[in-house]
């Protein structure tokens, strides 16, 4: 390991601390030569020094797409960041199915969605599906939990009735389109909509996404939040933790 201090961080490119970075952007201008110092300009401007346009083309009429090399002497103070994360036990296929059964005694409940208009089901399918993803089976996969994967583009009023139908555990959503904060007020929506049926204590409210972390689930309402990297073993650990806790149940073998 190289000799950092910590409470002054800088990124790293070529050698340690020399605050080397790569920016990508689009400016509205026509591509040529004076997008290109339109480009660099912006970036001393913005308080990067020695800028270097490694990379420009057009996107069609008007548009000009760019990649930079800048240097930045900011450093952040990495030894007083402190994040809430997850503290439940994660747990193996197996395991998972084992303390259902012998903990929980009944089947765990799951039901998942892209809500409102997005259409992307990759990461709800990842998770959710039997075939699961990278070797990794989905929620559909374990004998102890029911799992319903309504697709894309789910209303937050269909999904919370079919929860309700369903009696489940916890309703998972995915936001992939993040467009304007779209995921945000897509989730925020859900939120308000379970919290203004009085129903916010009856279920595990758990997002998924590019851009979803624990923190910012926490922030909106959720239970947990799930970003990229997340398998079914990951989802369910937690689900089964929760469940058990409300339900009076130790959650040790």
């Amino acid at each position: 390991m190289p000799d950092v201090d910590l409470k002054q961080v800088r990124p790293y490119g070529d050698a340690l601390d020399d605050g080397l970075v790569q920016l990508s952007f689009t400016l509205p201008v026509p591509f040529g030569e004076e997008a290109r110092e339109a480009a660099r300009r912006w970036a001393v401007l913005a308080g990067f020094s020695d800028p270097k346009v490694v990379h420009a083309e057009s996107l069609g009429e008007g548009f000009t797409f760019f990649i930079l090399y800048v240097r930045s002497a900011v450093a952040v103070n990495y030894s007083e960041i402190v994040l809430p994360k997850l503290t439940h036990e994660r747990l193996e296929k197996a395991e998972i199915e084992k303390r259902i059964r012998n903990l929980l005694g009944r089947k765990l409940v799951v039901i998942g969605a892209c809500i409102e208009s997005d259409a992307h089901t990759v990461g709800i399918d990842a998770i959710m599906n039997m075939k699961g993803y990278n070797g990794h089976k989905g929620l559909e996969s374990y004998h102890e939990i029911m799992a319903y994967n309504l697709g894309a583009q789910v209303p937050c009023e269909t999904l919370l009735t079919k929860a309700v139908e369903l009696a489940a555990d916890a309703i998972l959503i995915s936001q992939v389109v993040t467009q304007k904060d779209l995921h945000l007020r897509n989730l925020t929506r859900m939120v308000e909509l379970v919290e203004l049926e009085g129903l916010r204590e009856r279920f595990l409210l758990i997002a998924g996404g590019p851009r979803i972390n624990y923190e910012l689930a926490k922030e909106l309402g959720y239970d947990a939040g799930f970003g990229p990297g997340t398998y079914a073993e990951d989802v369910a650990s937690f689900i089964l933790d929760r469940v058990l806790y409300r339900e009076g149940k130790s959650s040790s073998q």
